[in-house]
């Protein structure tokens, strides 16, 4: 079955591995990409070193001679081919193709070095060829004796005592000191092996499967003699002095780069921290960062010119690298050390790209607020339309998720505006969704309607399924609201209309009340006052009636005493009246005046005065004429 995936992402995927020490993962990683296109001469060369570092020596042999089976003269398949043949000890086959690979690249170290340990190897297996000296005394038969003695030697070996087993063949004592550097840390386990073999009670017992515990011991140590010799030939003592110089002098060399070597060494580890972060391993990319950021830390200004620069953009990485590893506050402190740097150097790119990363951390962690004012800070930065369309889209994403839709519906327009001017489709068709989206939070059902009709068809031009089934599925929701919306209008304007019938009803009856009120107290008015008048003219009545009795007593009175004098008393008696009269008349003038002006006294008052006065008039005889 053909895998899911591509050539080029399984060869990526394949060679991180590998570096990571993962060798079976990335052994399947190109076993897929070879799947995909067979015969491809690099994956070969990547899987033979796969196979190798597994151990498969003969599968690694088979994939170097692969990749040449095409190309001769291929550089990689040459020296995967000798590094093979080199392993597998047949140092002289390796020889040859170091060589040829030296002559075609004579400029690869690699080949070179090859070159220099497989004749070191060959010289400690035969011995060097100024030692050996042929005689030619009798004639060649010395060869065929001296294989026979080699293989009487053999026989010899193989029919040894028991004794001769307990006892190690004696052999040239080596430097305990060498022989622990060549060994490593099995050096403690010969030396316990080594230690057992003193112990004969042990060496004459035997394990409950019948093997003898000597056989045991004396089979480990002739391993690991074995192996001691193989890495002596491999890289003898004297080759790591001199390799262990050689590193001294690399790193000493290193301590004194040149500009060009720091500025391809700084490309390719940023090229390297990229390729990590894009592959999904944000550790090992985070990891080589931090690494690259100390060295540069270590370097002066002179090798490196703009090194606070970098600096930066080491930690803008790091930050990026934690984010994916889901590190928030690391991620944080990160992109502000960046931007510290930034504002430090005057640097404006560095502040932009500083303020974008921040953002986008206080996003995903759900500060809102904090965001948006971080983005707000970047957007006079911003060069190109696409990046204003981005960025406006964030903002009025994070306003939307605090529910202020009116400023998200800005934002939102605004992203719509700057992605037309880009004509950018897939921009247009997420800032249209953005504007939908807080025109239907505003309640603006007709707009969102729209709004989502017009991303629906940007969504049918880039062939976004996903986008047109979500959309399709918003739009039948509001659709859904809209309707509702109208109903419930249609509820209030009845209910508004039947309210404002019953105010008017209300309104009117209070206002029939009203004048009936009015004509009631009309009426009072008019009988309070016409009892008042009435009082009023009774009691000028009665006064008049008063002073023509006085008169008239007085008038008999005269006359009885004094007939003589009746006509001038009659006289006198008159004018006294006369003007008694007119006194009672201006008495009776003010006392209107004033009840005129006590219009207010209540109608008891009134009424209880009347019926004293009537009560009065009672009881006062009518008066003789």
């Amino acid at each position: 079955a053909v895998p899911a995936g591509t050539f080029p992402g399984f060869m990526t995927e394949g060679t991180l591995l590998y570096r990571r020490g993962e060798y079976g993962k990335a052994l399947a990683c190109f076993d897929n990409a070879l799947k995909l296109r067979a015969g491809d001469k690099h994956c070969l060369v990547a899987r033979s070193k796969c196979y190798l570092k597994l151990g498969d020596t003969e599968n690694s042999l088979k994939d170097a001679e692969a990749s040449l089976q095409n190309d001769k003269t291929f550089p990689k398949g040459l020296y995967q081919k000798a590094e093979t043949l080199y392993t597998m000890g047949d140092f002289e086959f390796a020889l040859v193709f170091y060589h040829r690979g030296y002559k075609l690249r004579p400029e690869l170290q690699k080949f070179r070095l090859g070159i220099q340990k497989s004749q070191e190897a060959i010289v400690n297996c035969i011995g060097s060829p100024s030692s050996v000296k042929l005689e030619n005394k009798e004639d060649l038969c010395f060869i065929s004796r001296q294989a026979e003695s080699k293989k009487a030697n053999q026989k010899l070996q193989i029919k040894l005592t028991k004794d001769q087993k307990w006892t190690r063949k004696q052999e040239p004592v080596r430097n305990p000191k060498a022989e622990r550097q060549l060994l490593g840390e099995l050096y403690a386990d010969k030396a316990y092996l080594e230690k057992l073999l003193k112990d004969e009670d042990l060496m004459k017992s035997s394990t409950k499967q019948g093997i003898k515990v000597a056989d045991m011991v004396l089979g480990g140590i002739a391993y690991l003699d074995t192996r001691t010799e193989f890495w002596q030939q491999q890289k003898p003592i004297y080759a790591r002095v001199r390799e262990r110089k050689l590193r001294q002098q690399r790193w000493i060399r290193d301590k004194k780069r040149k500009p060009a070597e720091v500025a391809r060494y700084i490309v390719k580890s940023m090229e390297d921290i990229d390729m990590l972060l894009t592959g999904e391993s944000p550790e090992e990319s985070c990891k080589k960062a931090e690494h690259v950021l100390k060295r540069i830390q270590g370097w002066s200004d002179e090798e490196v010119p703009n090194k606070n620069e970098l600096i930066g953009n080491l930690h803008s990485c790091i930050g990026n690298a934690q984010l994916e590893m889901g590190q928030m506050e690391a991620a944080l402190q990160s992109h502000k050390m960046d931007l510290e740097f930034a504002r430090q150097n005057n640097l404006p790119d560095a502040i932009s790209r500083a303020l974008d990363n921040i953002g986008r951390v206080y996003a995903r962690i759900g500060e809102f607020q904090q965001a948006i004012d971080t983005w707000e800070e970047k957007i006079p930065m911003a060069k190109s339309s696409l990046e204003k369309t981005w960025l406006f889209h964030e903002i009025g994403r994070c306003y939307l998720e605090l529910n202020k839709a009116e400023e998200a519906q800005n934002y939102g327009e605004k992203s719509l505006q700057s992605a037309d001017e880009e004509g950018d489709v897939e921009w247009q068709l997420h800032a249209s969704v953005l504007v939908a989206q807080a025109q239907e939070k505003l309640k603006d059902y007709r707009s969102a309607i729209m709004s989502f009709e017009k991303a629906l068809e940007k969504a049918k031009l880039v062939h976004n399924d996903a986008a047109q089934k979500a959309i399709i599925i918003a739009l039948d929701d509001v659709s859904r609201s809209f309707i509702e919306d109208l109903k419930e209008r249609e509820l209030i304007g009845e209910s508004k209309e039947q309210g404002e019938s019953k105010e008017e009803g209300e309104n009117k009856e209070q206002g029939e009340s009203k004048e009936q009120g009015e004509s009631k107290e009309q009426g009072e008015s008019k009988e309070q006052g016409e009892s008042k008048e009435q009082g009023e003219s009774k009691e000028q009545g009665e006064s008049k009636e008063e002073g023509e009795n006085k008169e008239q007593g007085e008038s008999k009175e005269q006359g009885e005493s004094k007939e003589q004098g009746e006509s001038k008393e009659q006289g006198e008696s008159k004018e006294q009246g006369e003007s008694k009269e007119q006194g009672e008349s201006k008495e009776e003038g003010e006392n209107k005046e004033q009840g005129e002006n006590k219009e207010n006294d209540s109608k008891e008052e009134e009424s209880k005065t009347d019926k004293e006065e009537t009560g009065d008039d009672e009881k006062q005889p009518y008066p003789a004429l």
